[in-house]
C-alpha cells in the first residue's frame, strides 16, 4: 500500500508494483460475466486469466458522468473528485461553460489546471455558447475563433452543448463556424434541444449535433434517437428525468448514457453520483451489463475517452463492488491505483491556486427595486419543482403605495436579476412556487451568465441580501431580519475554494434555512439558479428583462 500511495502523491503514472485481483469480472465489451484473476502493472491490465476459485466480489468498469457542469457542485474539480471517487466515478465529461461565461478562457484554464491535481479523469469541452444567448449580459465572450483555438488543444475533447438552437436553425454565422471547427478537429458536438421536433430537429441533427440531455418524455427521446442522436438520461439536483426515460435503456441500449448535468454538493456527498442511478436501474430489473454500458462503454466510444474497460492492455480503471444488486462500492481504481476505499479517498487535499473572478456590481437600495403600477395584471414565472422549464401565468399584483410587492399569501414573490459585470438597473419580475413566507434567497450561481439572482418577501430584505452578496464577491445566501447563512463562492462567484465537505455542509445549511423560510422545493437554490436561463422555455428573467424563449423576445411585466 505504501508503494501505491507513493504513486498517488505524484498524480502521474510511474512504476508501481504488480497487483493481482480476483473476482467475478463484468466484461461490458463481450457482454458476459466470468471468474478470473486480473494482473495490474504500471497502471495497465497486463492479463486476465480465467479461474475456478476467485474472491466473492465483482470487478466492474469505472463509472462515467457523460455530461456535467462541475461548477454546479460549487466545488473545484479537485474537491468534486474527492467526493465523487468513493461513489465509483472515474471520469467526467465536463462542459466548463459556467466559468467561461464569467472569466472566459482564463476560467477554463483554471479548472483544467486544478483538475490535473487529482486522479479522476476530467474531459473538458470547448463551450459553444458564451454568452449563452444575446439576451443576457455575461462576463466574457468566446467567438468562433476562440472556440476553434480551444478545439485545437489536446486537453479539449469536444464542443460543448449547442444551446443556441435558433442559431443552428437560422444559420447564424458564428454558430456555423463553431460547428465547422469541431468537425475539422474531429471532435464530437454536444446538443441542447428541449422540445425541438420535426423539421427543426432534423436541421439541428444534420448540423452534426449528436447528443441531447434535455428530453422530458420518451416520445421526444425516441424521435431524436431515430435521427441518430444519443440520449443522455439526466438526474441532477434540479432536473430529474431518470424515472421517465430509463425504459429507453432496454429498447435502445447503444444510444443511452447517464449524466447528472448539475449536481449540488450536499446531494453528491449524501446521495451519490452515477452509482445511485446504477442502483436504481438494477432495482427496476434492468440487465447489469446494459446499465454499466450506459455509464462506461457508450460514453467512452462516443467521446473517445482514454478510460479502461477491463480488457487486457486497457488502463486499469475499475471498481470493486460486493454484488450486482445493491452495488456497494468497496474501492475505486484509476490507472492501477486504489484511489478510494470504503467511502474515503486515499490522497491528501491540495491547496488550490488563488481564485479568478469578475465582479463589478454596485450596492443597491430598496428604492431601486420599486415597480410602480401601470397595468391591472402582471406576468408571472411559474417554476416547477425538479424541472428547468417554467410556465407563464398572469395575475393581479399586490400593490402597496403604488409599488408592486411580494404577496406571500398567493406565493407571488418579487424576483430580481442584477448585472454584476457592469453598471445597470436591476431587472424585476415575479415568480410563483418558490414558496417563501419570510426572508430572501440570493445567489451568483445563475445560469448561464451568473448575474445576481434574488427572490424575497420584501424589497428591503432583497436589497440587504443582494448587498451582502456583493460585498462577498459572490456566493449563495439565505437571510431574514434575524438570521442568515452565507456560502462564499470566491472563484468566479460560482465556486468555493474550500474543502468539499465544508462546501457541502455550508450549502446544506443555506438550503435548510431556505426551507425553514417556507420553500417546499427539493433544491430551492438550484431552481433559482435556472430562472435567468434564457434558452429553456417558457419564460425567464434575465438582467435585461422578462424574456419569452420561444418568441425570442422580451415581454412587459405589466399589462
Amino acid at each position: 500500500m505504501a508503494a501505491i500511495n507513493a504513486c498517488l502523491q505524484t498524480n502521474h503514472p510511474q512504476h508501481c508494483p504488480m497487483i493481482q485481483l480476483s473476482g467475478h469480472i463484468v466484461d461490458v465489451v463481450a457482454g458476459r460475466i466470468y471468474d478470473g484473476i486480473m494482473t495490474l502493472e504500471d497502471g495497465i491490465i497486463r492479463r486476465i486469466e480465467p479461474a475456478e476459485v476467485v474472491d466473492n466480489q465483482y470487478l466492474v468498469p469505472g463509472l462515467i458522468d457523460a455530461h456535467v457542469h462541475i461548477e454546479s457542485s460549487m466545488m473545484l474539480p479537485s474537491e468534486f473528485a474527492r467526493l465523487a471517487l468513493p461513489h465509483g466515478t472515474v471520469a467526467c465529461v465536463s462542459d466548463p461553460h459556467e466559468i467561461a461565461n464569467v472569466c472566459g478562457v482564463a476560467g477554463i484554464d483554471y479548472l483544467i489546471d486544478n483538475s490535473k491535481t487529482v486522479p479522476l479523469k476530467f474531459y473538458f469541452g470547448a463551450p459553444s455558447c458564451v454568452p449563452a444567448t444575446a439576451f443576457e449580459t455575461s462576463g466574457a465572450t468566446l467567438d468562433a475563433e476562440a472556440v476553434k483555438s480551444l478545439l485545437q488543444r489536446n486537453d479539449i475533447h469536444y464542443l460543448g452543448e449547442m444551446m443556441n438552437f435558433p442559431g443552428v436553425l437560422y444559420s447564424d454565422e458564428q454558430v456555423l463556424l463553431k460547428l465547422a471547427a469541431a468537425k475539422e478537429a474531429g471532435k464530437p458536438i454536444d446538443g441542447h434541444a428541449p422540445d425541438l421536433s420535426g423539421d427543426d430537429l432534423r436541421t439541428y441533427v444534420n448540423a452534426g449535433i449528436k447528443t441531447d440531455h434535455e428530453c422530458m418524455t420518451v416520445n421526444e427521446a425516441l424521435e431524436k434517437i431515430a435521427l441518430g442522436m444519443h440520449i443522455l438520461i439526466r438526474e441532477g439536483s434540479a432536473a430529474r428525468n431518470f424515472d421517465t426515460l430509463i425504459p429507453l435503456i432496454a429498447s435502445n441500449p447503444e444510444r443511452i448514457m447517464l449524466c447528472s448535468d448539475d449536481k449540488h454538493p450536499d446531494d453528491l456527498l449524501k446521495n451519490g453520483h452515477i452509482n445511485s442511478l446504477v442502483v436504481r436501474a438494477l432495482k427496476l430489473g434492468y440487465d447489469p451489463i446494459t446499465i454499466l454500458r450506459a455509464c462506461s462503454l457508450n460514453p467512452i466510444k462516443h467521446y473517445k475517452l482514454d478510460v479502461g474497460l477491463l480488457q487486457p492492455g486497457d488502463k486499469a480503471d475499475f471498481l470493486i463492488v460486493d454484488n450486482l444488486q445493491d452495488f456497494r462500492i468497496t474501492s475505486t481504481w484509476i490507472e492501477g491505483q486504489k484511489v478510494a476505499e470504503k467511502g474515503q479517498v486515499l490522497f491528501e487535499r491540495i491547496q488550490p491556486q488563488p481564485p479568478v473572478n469578475a465582479f463589478e456590481a454596485a450596492p443597491i437600495t430598496a428604492a431601486d427595486l420599486r415597480v410602480e403600477q401601470t397595468g391591472n395584471l402582471i406576468t408571472i414565472i411559474v417554476a416547477e419543482d425538479g424541472q428547468l422549464y417554467t410556465r407563464c401565468e398572469q395575475a393581479e399584483p399586490l400593490v402597496v403605495d403604488n409599488n408592486l410587492v411580494s404577496d406571500t399569501d398567493r406565493d407571488l414573490l418579487k424576483l430580481v436579476v442584477y448585472n454584476r459585470y457592469e453598471p445597470a438597473k436591476p431587472a424585476i419580475g415575479f415568480i410563483k412556487n418558490i414558496g417563501l413566507k419570510r426572508g430572501a434567497l440570493v445567489s451568483t450561481v445563475a445560469h448561464d451568465s451568473h448575474n445576481i439572482v434574488a427572490v424575497g418577501t420584501s424589497d428591503e430584505l432583497l436589497a440587504a441580501a443582494i448587498n451582502r452578496i456583493i460585498s462577498s464577491k459572490g456566493g449563495i445566501l439565505a437571510m431574514d431580519e434575524t438570521e442568515a447563512c452565507l456560502l462564499p463562492l470566491p472563484v468566479g462567484g460560482i465556486l468555493s475554494d474550500a474543502d468539499g465537505h465544508a462546501v457541502a455542509q455550508g450549502y446544506e445549511q443555506a438550503d435548510a434555512l431556505a426551507k425553514a423560510f417556507g420553500s417546499p422545493l427539493r433544491s430551492p437554490f438550484m431552481t433559482l439558479a435556472f430562472m435567468s436561463l434564457a434558452c429553456i422555455p417558457e419564460i425567464k428573467l434575465t438582467d435585461k428583462g422578462l424574456f419569452e424563449i420561444m418568441k425570442l423576445s422580451y415581454t412587459d411585466l405589466q399589462c
